[in-house]
C-alpha cells in the first residue's frame, strides 16, 4: 500500500479570524483558516487549502495588487511571505508585534505595516529566495495609541491611519514639498477606518460609535460659506495677525454622519474607491452599504445575530464579503442582484463524525451543533445541511445504495435523509428514551442499527417500514462503536463493559460470539472480506481477532505512538503525560492491508496489519493556539497564577457585551472563540475513501482531507536521458505506439501521456494492451479510468479496459490487493458515464415523443405509419 498521503484539502472550516482578501480579479476570496489559508473560487466553484501552516492562527492576510506575492501574519506577529501562484512559502519573518492591519499599495512597490503605536514601510520583496527579502523603508509615528487600520491613496503617495486614540493622521510615502504630517481629531471612540476617495479630494473616517466624518482639504470659507467667511477672517486676523496663509488651507470637517443603529457598536468596515461605496458591519449581525458623499442608504441587511468581524469588496464592487468568526461563517452577497453567491458555514462546535459515499464524491459529518452538513469532495464545498436534531450528533453514515444518509444523534433519534428531495424522511425512535452514540447500516440499507449510552442496548429498525424490529441485549456498558460486515450477515458492536460481540440480526441466536478485553472497547470494525475484526481499547491497544474462530490473532501496542502533545496546564512533557491516549475511531484500507486510527491525540497512525509495524504517522496540526500540539514545557511561560497561554489579554473587550461572561461555570464546550479554555487538537473520527486514494479526519481544525499527491507536474518514473516530449511525440509519429506509450508514463507529465493515448488508432489497441509491461499496467488503468470521466471518447475507452482486462486478467486476479484502488476508480467512472448516457437516452426519447406529438396536431393526421420506428421507441 501507498502511504505517500498529503495534505490535499480542509472542509468544514471557511473562516476563524481575521480579514478577507479579494483576488485582483474578484472571482476569489482568501480567508484564513486557523493556522492555513483557504482560497474560493467563486466562479468555477471550488476550494483549495494552502499546504503551508503557520505557528498560530492567522490574523491578518495582505495579497500583492499583482497576486503574485501573499504576506500572512499570525497572532504573535511571525509573517510568512508566499508565493501566491504557486503556493510556496519563501521567507520567514517576525515584526516582534501584534499586527493589527497590512496593506499593500496600489502600485505594489511597498506595503504597510501596523506596528503597536508606529507605521512600519516595508518595500515589497521579490518573487526569489533571498536571505533578506524585507527592507525597511520607513518608520512613522505620531499616535498615542495601538494604530488599527491603514488605508493608501490612488497614487501611492500618501496613506491614512486609524488608532484607539480617537484619531486619524495622514502621512506620505516620501518627503512632499509643502505637506506635513496632519492629524484628524474629533472622534469620539476609536477610529476604525479611513479612506481617500479617488480624487484625493475628501476623507471618510468611521469611529467605533457610529459616526461617519467627511473631510474636504479647504479653507475656512470653503466650508463655512462665503457669506460668514468674511466675518470670521477679519475675527481670525484680529487674534492673530501673524498667521500665514497656508494655515488657512487644510483638512476640516465638511459633514458629520451617524448609522443610528441603536444599542449596536460598528466592528469592521470597507470602502470602494471607483465607486464610493461604504459598506459598514454591526456587533448586532446587521450590515449596512451607504453611497457617499452624499451618505445615502441603499440596503441594510441581517445576516446573522452575532457581530460582523471583517468587511471586504471586490475590485468591480459587485460583491460584499463577510466574515464572522462566532458562526464560522463565510458570505459573499451581490448587492445589486440581492442575492449570495457563496454562502457557508462549519460545524459550530466540533466535528465528531465522518463517513464517504460509496462512489468517494460526498463525505457526510456531523456535529455538536446537531447539524449534519454533506460536502463535495471534489469542490469541497457543503451543498445541504439537516439541521433536524436537537442535540449532539454522534454518528453518520451513507447508504450503501442510494442517495440516503443516516445520523444518531444524543437526541435519542435516528434519522434518514433523502439527498435527491432534501429532507428527513424517517425517524426512528425507541420505546423509552436513550442517547445514541453508534450506528451501523446494512449493507443492503434495509436494516438499521444503533446503540445506546444508558441502556446498554442496540436497537434495530426497518429502513422501508420505520419500526422497530428487535432489540439486543446483553452488554452491560454503553455501547461506543458498531458495525455490520461486508456481506451484512454478522453485527459486531463495541461497548465500555471491555467486551466486544458479534450479533446475527437476521437469525434466531443474536449473539454468537463474545470477545474479551482488558479495558474499555473504544471502535471496532470489518476487514473489507468480513473475515477479521479490529478493536481499540482504552488502554492504547488494537487487537485483531478471527471471525471464524474467535481468536485473537495479533496486537498492536500504540499507546506510544499516539501519545504526544501536552496541555498549556500540564506540568509535565508529552512523553510522561500519555495516559489516556487510545484510538477512538479504525478504519480498514481499501485492500485491507493497513489500518488507519486516531483518537484525543495530534496524530494519526497508519499500520501495516500482517507486521504490526507503524507506517505511517501522520500529525493534524501544528497549531500552536490549540492545546495538545507542543511537545515539552516551557516554564518561561508559567506564572504562579498559571500559563500566560490561558490568560485572557484582550484589548479589543472594551465594550460591555463584550467583556460578559455568559459561559457556565467549568464548561469546556460550547462558543469556541468565546470560551476561555482553548480547544484541544484531537481526531475524533477517521475514514478511508473507497478508492483508497484519500482518507479524511473529523479534527479540531476541521475535515481534513489527505490524499495521494496527483498534482506533481514533474514526477518521473524510471527517467532516461533520451526520453524528453520531443522524442515521444517522434516515436509516435513513427507509429511505434507501445514505445511511445511506455516512454510517455516514464516522463509521466499529463499532457504527454494524453496526446499519445489519443493517438493510438482502435485498430491497434489490442496489440498495444497485449505487449504492454506489467508495471505501466496500474499506471494506464488509472490514467484511463480519471481521462474517461472528461473525455467524449467513450467508446474509445471501454475498448481500452475491456483489452487490458482481457489480456493482463490472469496478472490482475493474482494481484488484486494492490490494483483494489484502481477497480474502485473505474468502477466509479463506468457508473457515472453509464447514468449520463441513461439521462441522455431518457431525454431524447420524450423529445422524440413530444415531436410526434405535436405533429400529429398540427397535420390532424395520425403518423403511425410514416415512422412506425419512432413510435415504437
Amino acid at each position: 500500500m501507498k502511504s505517500d498521503f498529503k495534505f490535499s484539502n480542509l472542509c468544514g472550516t471557511v473562516y476563524k479570524k481575521g480579514n478577507l482578501v479579494f483576488t485582483p480579479d474578484g472571482n476569489s476570496i482568501l480567508s484564513p483558516v486557523g493556522n492555513r489559508v483557504s482560497v474560493f473560487d467563486l466562479v468555477n466553484n471550488k476550494s483549495t487549502t494552502f499546504p503551508f501552516e503557520m505557528r498560530k492562527n492567522i490574523v491578518k492576510i495582505a495579497l500583492s495588487p499583482q497576486a503574485t506575492i501573499l504576506i500572512t501574519v499570525d497572532e504573535d506577529g511571525r509573517a510568512l511571505l508566499v508565493n501566491y501562484p504557486r503556493q510556496i512559502v519563501l521567507h520567514h519573518f517576525n515584526f516582534n508585534e501584534k499586527v493589527n492591519d497590512i496593506e499593500f499599495s496600489p502600485d505594489g512597490k511597498y506595503f504597510a505595516v501596523t506596528h503597536g503605536k508606529q507605521v512600519q514601510v516595508w518595500k515589497t520583496p521579490g518573487f526569489n529566495r533571498e536571505f533578506a527579502p524585507f527592507v525597511l523603508h520607513r518608520v512613522y509615528t505620531g499616535h498615542y495609541d495601538d494604530i488599527l487600520s491603514i488605508s493608501w491613496s490612488f497614487d501611492s503617495k500618501f496613506f491614512l491611519t486609524t488608532s484607539r486614540d480617537m484619531t486619524a493622521h495622514i502621512y506620505s510615502l516620501v518627503p512632499t514639498e509643502g505637506f506635513t504630517h496632519m492629524t484628524l481629531g474629533g472622534h469620539r471612540d476609536s477610529v476604525l477606518g479611513a479612506w481617500f476617495s479617488k480624487d484625493s479630494k475628501a476623507i471618510y473616517t468611521i469611529s467605533k460609535d457610529g459616526a461617519l466624518f467627511h473631510w474636504r482639504y479647504a479653507s475656512v470659507a470653503n466650508i463655512l460659506g462665503q457669506e460668514d467667511s468674511d466675518d470670521e477672517m477679519n475675527e481670525d486676523k484680529a487674534d492673530d495677525e501673524i498667521a500665514k496663509p497656508a494655515d488657512r488651507v487644510r483638512w476640516r470637517v465638511q459633514e458629520r454622519h451617524y448609522f443610528m443603529q441603536a444599542g449596536a457598536k460598528v466592528k469592521s468596515c470597507a470602502f470602494h474607491q471607483a465607486s464610493n461605496l461604504l459598506v459598514v458591519g454591526f456587533s448586532s449581525g446587521i450590515f449596512g452599504i451607504w453611497e457617499l458623499p452624499t451618505f445615502t442608504n441603499i440596503h441594510t441587511l441581517s445576516i446573522s445575530q452575532k457581530k460582523i468581524d471583517t468587511v471586504a469588496i471586490n475590485a468591480t464592487g459587485e460583491w460584499l464579503a463577510f466574515g464572522c468568526s462566532q458562526l464560522g461563517q463565510l458570505l459573499v452577497w451581490e448587492w445589486q442582484s440581492e442575492s449570495y453567491v457563496l454562502k457557508q458555514q462549519g460545524h459550530f462546535y466540533d466535528m465528531t463524525s465522518v463517513a464517504y459515499s460509496t462512489d468517494g464524491q460526498n463525505i457526510v459529518t456531523g456535529g455538536d451543533d446537531g447539524k449534519v452538513k454533506v460536502w463535495n469532495s471534489v469542490s469541497g464545498f457543503c451543498y445541504v445541511t439537516f439541521s433536524d436534531h436537537t442535540s449532539g450528533v454522534s454518528a453518520v453514515e451513507f447508504a450503501k445504495q442510494g442517495q440516503v444518509v443516516f445520523s444518531a444523534s444524543l437526541d435519542g433519534t435516528v434519522r434518514a435523509f433523502d439527498l435527491v428531495r432534501y429532507r428527513n424522511f424517517r425517524t426512528f425512535t425507541s420505546p423509552t428514551p436513550v442517547q445514541f452514540t453508534s450506528l451501523a447500516v446494512d449493507p443492503s440499507g434495509e436494516v438499521i442499527c444503533a446503540g445506546s449510552m444508558d441502556s446498554f442496548e442496540i436497537y434495530v429498525w426497518s429502513v422501508q417500514t420505520g419500526k422497530l424490529l428487535d432489540i439486543l441485549e446483553g452488554h452491560e456498558g454503553p455501547i461506543s462503536s458498531l458495525g455490520f460486515s461486508p456481506t451484512g450477515l454478522l453485527l459486531v458492536s463495541g461497548s465500555w463493559d471491555q467486551t466486544a460481540r458479534t450479533w446475527d440480526v437476521f437469525g434466531r441466536k443474536k449473539s454468537i460470539e463474545t470477545y474479551k478485553h482488558t479495558s474499555d472497547v473504544l471502535a471496532v470494525a470489518f476487514r473489507p472480506d468480513g473475515k477479521e475484526i479490529a478493536t481499540s481499547t482504552l488502554d492504547g491497544q488494537i487487537s485483531f481477532w478471527d471471525v471464524e474462530d474467535a481468536k485473537q490473532t495479533s496486537l498492536i501496542e500504540g499507546r506510544k505512538d499516539i501519545s504526544g502533545g501536552r496541555k498549556a496546564n500540564d506540568r509535565v512533557t508529552a512523553e510522561n503525560s500519555a495516559s489516556g491516549k487510545s484510538f477512538n475511531s479504525l478504519c480498514y484500507t481499501a485492500d485491507g492491508s493497513c489500518i488507519i486510527g486516531g483518537g484525543n491525540s495530534k496524530y494519526v497512525c497508519i499500520y501495516d496489519i500482517a507486521t504490526n509495524i507503524l507506517v505511517k504517522k501522520f500529525q493534524i496540526s501544528m497549531n500552536l493556539s490549540l492545546d495538545g500540539t507542543q511537545e515539552f514545557l516551557n516554564s518561561s511561560k508559567m506564572t504562579e497564577f498559571g500559563s500566560k497561554e490561558t490568560m485572557v489579554d484582550d484589548d479589543d473587550m472594551s465594550d460591555l457585551e463584550d467583556r460578559l461572561d455568559k459561559s457556565m461555570p467549568g464548561a469546556a464546550s460550547g462558543d469556541l472563540s468565546a470560551r476561555r479554555t482553548r480547544p484541544e487538537a484531537r481526531t475524533r473520527a477517521v475514514r478511508f475513501a473507497p478508492t483508497g486514494r484519500a482518507w479524511a479526519a473529523a479534527s479540531t481544525e476541521g475535515l481534513l482531507i489527505y490524499s495521494l499527491d496527483d498534482t506533481i507536474i514533474f514526477d518521473p518514473f524510471d527517467l532516461e536521458i533520451d526520453i524528453t516530449p520531443d522524442s515521444v511525440l517522434e516515436t509516435l509519429e513513427g507509429k511505434e505506439y507501445l514505445k511511445a506509450l511506455c516512454m510517455s508514463f516514464r516522463l509521466n507529465e499529463k499532457p504527454i501521456i494524453q496526446k499519445v493515448f489519443e493517438g493510438i488508432p482502435p485498430k491497434d489497441v489490442e496489440l498495444v494492451a497485449q505487449d504492454l509491461p506489467e508495471k505501466y499496467l496500474e499506471r494506464l488503468l488509472k490514467f484511463v479510468g480519471v481521462h474517461m470521466e472528461n473525455s467524449p471518447h467513450v467508446e474509445f475507452h471501454l475498448m481500452w479496459i475491456t483489452r487490458l482486462l482481457m489480456a493482463h486478467g490472469r496478472y490482475l486476479k493474482q494481484n488484486r490487493g494492490q490494483f483494489q484502488a484502481v477497480f474502485r476508480t473505474l468502477q466509479k467512472v463506468l457508473g457515472s458515464v453509464k447514468e449520463d448516457l441513461a439521462n441522455l437516452c431518457d431525454s431524447n426519447t420524450y423529445m422524440l415523443r413530444y415531436i410526434i406529438t405535436q405533429c400529429e396536431k398540427s397535420s390532424g393526421a395520425s403518423m403511425d405509419g410514416v415512422q412506425p420506428e419512432l413510435l415504437s421507441i
